[in-house]
């Protein structure tokens, strides 16, 4: 719905026209829980008018029936649309909505004040060029408030509005407003927000929303509408280097080949040189295709099809840019995590990592620190959980083309992806790529893996047995090996516990210590497998996400993860080493199958149950199935 014009009823040509040249300025509201971000937005599309009259019918029920304003107008309830926000009278999800003025459109985000949503406040201003962070004028700077503004400041917001709401609350008094700037001022400065303009509001009265109030005749500067009518866009982006990743190769037949996606920075025209990251190829573009044309020029924040004039090699997540300054290009980086799952982030364990187009496999060191909010104290930490910031390497199974964040938000930020529940667990910004990024490189080595095993008479491979303690994984693996070593086969066992006397001695059982067990041996085995080994690995592995890493380390073919299945009941019931007893006494913490979870593979090459045959038998098949899938060739000598 647009502002309602004169110009409507007039001439609705001009109307349009004039509408459509109008600039969009994207803005947040944020700010702790019950501070009126939601009651201001409803001031705004009221004040507005962007409220048809049936709406206004319906809020002027709804206002009565669950309304927290006696009554009277609640303007919360145009914004709050979930039946959940209604019953609690708070805000739970982003909600956006869209307005305009004579001046200006408009689409804010109103995001939720409790700690719990801190998540769902950097999406919603992850594109905003505005924030305007609401403060309750009885209570004050509170820990949301750091937190959001922090966010605001880490988002490159680069235009702040702080609005000290519910001024009719203290009775219009300067002195406390005076005090809750001052107070402000002193922390924004620690955050690097240099510049804000603070105003005194009642949202629910719309003092200082949209005309200066009578209420605050000390207050000379303007009324929030004014502000966010006249602030300046940020345009920044149209005037730094070309950018656009690809989305789409676009090849309807063989005649047409070009590259679609959004530009993220910059602009560019036919005849200009740019250069295909990571590859770094270059080239010139050709034309710039749209569904209404070519153009002869493209800018920032349009979605275009350029066409070059070299067949090249480009594809979907690589970035065309400006030949003579691009991107960086790296796979390890210092960056700002924003944690944003419920489940902890665990150094070592792999997650998805997307940046623009591109996708790749990545994992994070242990934090270098976290951030406390209310004291922007460093802390130590082992990793982060849900809603905490902090500082971290990350490391990628490819490199990748980048600016740093405060560059160019498009191109140096991501999100985190859990890889088994394709869900967003974690948002960041890259600072910069590691300096031993470029000072580490492949050595060539004349002696490849395949000469290596062939000389063995084998393929290599890496037999990762799982399950619960006592389920008999040790004794099958030691029985498998006797067996291949008796056939003249060259093998090794990565023992749980024996690794632990040695490698891994410095880790514990926590979730965090047990993926970092894991991702070292992992990294061992394929080390194992280049030498042309069979290695066997013993270990528990309680997580998928960890033996689902394992497994793409190796070549197609030679991982081989073997479930040993006995059920909790019957290992418990073997407990060889007493420790299913300490555990149920409480002695023994983070104990797998008690008060730590194991997940059962979801489809291992092999399965065997050892409530249903012996160690032997086990072991029998295992090897019969190595010998079917070519794993044990003839030996040099043999045959």
């Amino acid at each position: 719905m647009a502002h309602v014009s004169d110009l409507i009823e007039k001439d609705i040509d001009a109307y349009l026209e004039q509408h459509q040249h109008k600039s969009l300025l994207r803005f947040i509201t944020c700010g702790s829980v019950d501070d009126g971000k939601s009651t201001l937005i409803g001031r705004l599309l009221y004040d507005s008018k962007m409220i048809f009259e049936d709406q206004l019918a319906a809020l002027e029920a709804d206002s009565k029936k669950v309304g927290t304003q006696g009554g009277e107008i609640d303007f919360a309830l145009l914004v709050d649309g979930l039946a959940a926000e209604r019953e609690q009278g708070i805000t739970i999800d982003v909600a956006y909505r869209f307005f305009s003025t004579d001046r200006r459109k408009f689409i804010v985000a109103d995001t939720p004040g409790h700690e719990q949503y801190t998540r769902n406040m950097v999406t919603g201003g992850s594109t905003a060029d505005l924030a305007v962070i609401l403060i309750d004028g009885r209570k004050g700077v509170l820990t949301q408030t750091r937190r959001h503004s922090y966010l605001v400041s880490l988002l490159g917001i680069r235009h702040v509005v702080l609005a000290v709401n519910k001024m009719d609350l203290v009775g219009f008094d300067q002195a406390r407003y005076d005090e809750i700037v001052a107070d402000y001022t002193a922390f924004a400065a620690q955050i690097g927000i240099k510049d804000f303009l603070a105003i005194p509001i009642s949202g629910l009265r719309g003092d200082n929303i949209t005309s200066k109030s009578d209420a605050t005749p000390w207050y000379t500067g303007p009324a929030l509408m004014e502000h966010l009518e006249t602030v300046p866009v940020d345009d920044t982006l149209s005037a730094g280097p070309f950018r656009m990743p690809v989305q789409w190769v676009n090849r309807p037949n063989l005649d047409f080949r070009g590259f679609s996606g959004f530009i993220a920075s910059g602009q560019v025209k036919p005849g200009d040189a740019v250069r295909v990251l990571p590859s770094g190829q270059t080239s010139r573009v050709a034309r710039i295709v749209t569904r209404d044309g070519d153009l002869g020029q493209a800018i920032a924040g349009q979605s275009v099809t350029l066409t070059l004039d070299d067949e090249i090699d480009c594809s979907r997540g690589d970035v065309l840019a400006t030949a003579d300054s691009p991107p960086e290009v790296a796979d390890q980086f210092e960056t700002t995590i924003v944690w944003m799952a419920d489940e902890p982030m665990l150094p070592g364990r792999p997650y998805w990592l997307k940046a623009g187009t591109k996708t790749v496999s990545a994992q994070i060191a242990e934090p270098k620190y976290k951030v406390n909010v209310n004291t922007m104290e460093h802390l130590a930490a082992k990793q982060l959980e849900l809603n905490e910031i902090g500082v971290c390497n990350i490391s990628l199974d490819q490199p990748i083309a980048f600016d740093p964040y405060t560059d160019n938000k498009d191109t140096g930020g991501f999100i985190l992806i859990d890889r088994i529940t394709n869900s967003t667990v974690g948002a960041g910004m890259i600072h910069f790529a590691l300096r031993r990024a470029h000072n580490i490189h492949w050595q060539a080595l004349d002696v490849n893996r395949e000469s290596r095993a062939a000389q063995k008479g084998q393929k290599p491979a890496v037999l990762w047995f799982t399950g619960l303690s006592g389920s008999g994984k040790s004794t099958i693996a030691n029985l498998v090996e006797k067996r291949l070593h008796s056939q003249g086969r060259h093998t090794y066992i990565l023992d749980g516990d024996n690794v632990r006397h040695g490698l891994n001695r410095d880790l514990g059982f926590t979730d965090a210590d047990r993926v970092e067990n894991i991702r070292r041996v992992a990294e061992v085995s394929k080390l194992m497998a280049d030498a042309g080994v069979i290695t066997l690995v013993s270990f528990i592995s309680p997580f998928r996400t960890e033996r689902r890493m394992a497994r793409e380390l190796m070549a197609p073919g030679e991982f081989f993860e073997i479930y040993v299945c006995t059920p909790l009941a019957v290992a418990e019931s073997r407990d060889v080493k007493g420790l299913y007893k300490k555990a149920r006494a409480g002695e023994l913490r983070n104990f797998t199958g008690i008060d730590s979870p194991y997940e059962a593979p979801e489809n291992a090459e092999i399965t065997v149950d050892t409530t249903t045959m012996t160690a032997e038998e086990a072991a029998e098949r295992i090897v019969a199935e190595l010998e079917a899938r070519g794993i044990l060739r003839p030996a040099i000598g043999e045959g």
